[in-house]
């Protein structure tokens, strides 16, 4: 089984795929016509699939032969950002640009998916692909998991491009790769007066300056030294006038962990540090607190299993590579605590970062992809040879 070769020899009909759904890029679980796109080629490969709500698409490819099912996932959703590449297939819909690459992994997938149905006769077991909508904002993985995709899943894969990393290598990371991802918003009420007055006032900036740093204890004093954790406020809006004290201040950040029991208990902890915090400046806090998706840790049998298939599918042994984990979050983890999972990154080479407006991915590396979701679906499935 040549997986490698058989992409290579789509990758024309890659690029095509991937460079229209490059130049109309569709925000968060509004990937409506990505999704017509992704039926089109499916219709064209008889695949059966299903439309989920909002946007998305299941499609299965049943093996001739009973046995297990895995999923195999990528994302669809773009990004709030205004594209600068200049590329000749450069976003036509202001203000929206793939500029994380999830263009490239439904690209990928969709070559999966026509080589994969073209062998399910050899197939022990079925494959699930999920064309997932809305990952940038950790709804779409919940959506795919509501309306049934993971009913009878007993385990899942998926590619993500990265960038900045030698490109056609493949890295993989043992346990945790991607942290909880939470938000929170935390609003101080206090009471107005003259800013020459302030001892008639509750100065609600005062109350909400301390909660900023008190929060960074939960870092430094509540949890253990090994268990990481980002506490990180990134908006701080109060006040209407320099000679007035504020009697409002609102609060936005981000909490990250990679412990289960750690993210579970952040909330009650920061509304406790919050509330009593504000009540020593004779302000009261309100706390809203999100847990978007859970962190992401990688079952250590499927990292064996990719790392093997990735050896045959690379150009050269050399370029699978040990991964190392980061604090960004990815809602495959929603996966990931029902079956075992496995997140594996494609390397795009490249000096710029996912998420910059000038960010460009390798066309070369979509037959690597390719080959590498149907190299692991077919060994889980059949068992590694």
């Amino acid at each position: 089984m040549n997986f490698r070769k058989e992409a290579e020899s789509i990758k024309d009909e890659l690029i095509a795929f991937r460079r229209d759904i490059h130049m109309y890029p569709e925000a968060s679980m509004m990937e409506f016509r990505t999704t017509d796109k992704i039926c089109e080629k499916l219709d064209e490969f008889a695949i059966p699939y299903r439309r989920i709500e909002p946007a998305g698409v299941i499609a299965d490819i049943k093996g001739a032969k009973p046995g297990k099912t895995i999923a195999i996932r990528a994302d669809i959703d773009a990004l709030s950002i205004a594209e600068k590449t200049g590329l000749p297939f450069a976003s036509v819909n202001e203000g929206l640009m793939h500029a994380c690459g999830h263009d490239t992994h439904a690209t990928m997938l969709m070559g999966a998916a026509k080589i994969l149905n073209q062998h399910k006769d050899e197939l022990c077991g079925n494959v699930r692909l999920f064309f997932q909508p809305g990952e940038e904002v950790c709804q779409g993985a919940k959506a795919i998991i509501a309306q049934g995709g993971m009913e009878g899943v007993d385990a899942a894969f998926m590619i993500h491009n990265g960038t900045m990393m030698p490109a056609g290598a493949v890295i993989l990371t043992k346990g945790p790769s991607h942290a909880a991802t939470d938000s929170f918003k935390i609003k101080v009420t206090g009471k107005t007066s003259h800013g020459a007055a302030p001892q008639v006032g509750k100065d609600a900036i005062v109350a909400a300056s301390a909660i900023v740093m008190a929060l960074q204890t939960m870092v430094s004093r509540w949890t253990t030294p090994t268990d990481p954790l980002v506490v990180t406020v990134g908006k701080f809006h109060a006040g209407s006038r320099f000679n007035i004290i504020s009697g409002y201040a609102e609060l936005e950040g981000t909490c990250r962990s990679y412990d289960v029991e750690l993210h579970h208990s952040i909330p009650a902890k920061m509304e406790e540090i919050a509330k009593n915090t504000a009540a020593a400046y004779g302000c009261t806090a309100e706390v809203e607190y999100l847990m978007m998706c859970e962190p992401l840790i990688n079952d250590d049998a499927m990292i064996a299993l990719a790392k093997k298939a990735a050896a045959k599918v690379v150009d050269s042994p050399d370029m699978v590579l040990d991964g190392i984990a980061q604090m960004g979050g990815e809602d495959f983890s929603e996966y990931s605590v029902l079956v075992p999972g496995c997140f594996a990154s494609l390397g795009q080479g490249g000096e710029l970062p996912n998420h910059h407006e000038c960010v460009i991915h390798d066309e070369n590396t979509f037959p690597i992809g390719t080959a590498l979701y149907c190299q692991v679906a077919y060994d889980y499935l059949n068992g590694e040879e």
